[in-house]
């Protein structure tokens, strides 16, 4: 079987903190240094590639003495802040080498979660490697809390292959990918060496938590995998150690886990609807109108709604929930939340008399609903 990444023009490539700071001792300069030979070499190969980065904040802590991960948000923020330094200038001099330019993105889910900003990232990324310069992207762990935080850079590279509709998705961890169980405590385990991404057999083979170094696991990455395959991105999970693992991978071979993506891309719009972590509120609606969303693919009527949860302003991304709580749909509210409490339950005639104006006649319109279960 060959590489899912010999055909990508597009490319997402994440390493993780435990192998850019060589497992928490400080950054690799070495490892660094030849990760960026080998994005140089995708680059000949007339590929686009941008970098996520774990490492700031194991690099801020090793810089501030501290002995583990600390847990307060403003240590941790203190370490990102110290630890950024040291990250971009590595990466400036070592993709400087090979004269290649990069430019520093920090970001976070708010980022994304606003629409104006999510077309402004994507059109400076897209600016970037229209100048062929390699985008090196990280979290912006300086000002992240709980509410705006991705939670971990696996997450993060999916929804920014997302947001430029990449090709492909490459992990970069230190472990060799995905085995049937942990290998370390069952010698049966098997590795998977190709699987589909969004195979729920996945996840319960990869659950567990990441290393002290890092925030993902093994989960993280499945569960991002299933993301980008959202938008067509096929994903590969390689230890990052593996020599010239990125050009060999390039040139066909398949190293690691490789994960499929068979789903259709979505339109931009749901796209950016279905990266969505948090969304400002939410509508329960009764089971008329989960059947007609779900099963006939229509638009969400104001007197399906049981439920206005939340506060929202007209054109906010809400998540729509059955009677059993359950998420199964995400889509721009086309009424505030005040309004949409006013409307709910009544028939979409009546809108103009309770409101005295009428927005539009759905509460949310089918162009404007993605189902996400």
């Amino acid at each position: 079987m060959q590489s899912l990444v010999q055909s990508a023009k597009r490319i997402i490539i994440k390493v993780g903190s435990s192998l850019v700071t060589n497992e928490g001792r400080g950054l690799d300069r070495a490892a660094i240094a030849n990760w960026a030979q080998q994005i140089a070499t995708l680059r000949g190969m007339g590929k686009e590639v941008v970098l996520v980065s774990s490492g700031a904040i194991a690099e801020g802590r090793q810089r501030l003495g501290f002995e583990s991960r600390p847990t307060g948000v403003h240590e941790l923020q203190a370490c990102a802040a110290v630890g950024q330094m040291g990250l971009a200038q590595i990466y400036e001099s070592s993709f400087r080498a090979h004269d290649l330019g990069t430019a520093q993105i920090l970001l976070t889910h708010a980022d994304l979660a606003d629409r104006e900003r999510y077309l402004n990232a994507r059109s400076t990324l897209t600016t970037l490697l229209g100048f062929g310069v390699v985008p090196v992207i990280n979290e912006n762990d300086t000002v992240v809390t709980d509410e705006i935080k991705f939670g971990d850079n696996d997450t993060l590279g999916a929804l920014v292959a997302n947001l430029v509709e990449a090709d492909a998705l490459i992990i970069l961890t230190d472990q060799k990918g995905l085995y049937t169980a942990d290998p370390r405590k069952n010698p049966d385990a098997q590795f998977v060496h190709h699987a589909r991404a969004g195979d729920l057999a996945l996840e319960a083979m990869a659950g567990g938590a990441g290393s002290s170094i890092g925030s993902g696991g093994m989960l993280t990455k499945i569960l991002a995998a299933k993301r980008a395959a959202r938008s067509g991105a096929h994903t590969v999970i390689a230890w990052g150690r593996e020599e010239n693992v990125l050009v060999r991978l390039a040139q066909g071979e398949a190293i690691g886990t490789q994960l499929s993506s068979d789903m259709a891309p979505l339109a931009a719009r749901k796209q950016w609807m279905m990266d969505h972590l948090q969304t400002s509120g939410q509508l329960v609606l009764d089971s008329g109108a989960v059947g007609k969303l779900r099963d006939e693919g229509k638009s969400l009527l104001a007197i399906g709604v049981a439920e206005v949860r939340g506060e929202f302003g007209r054109g906010a991304v809400v998540s729509c929930i059955d009677q059993q709580g359950q998420v199964f749909a995400k889509g721009l509210s086309n009424y505030s939340s005040g309004d949409a409490r006013r409307i709910m339950r009544k028939a979409s005639s009546e809108i103009e008399s309770i409101l005295g104006f009428v927005e539009e006649p759905e509460l949310i319109h089918r162009d404007n609903l993605v189902l996400v279960a």
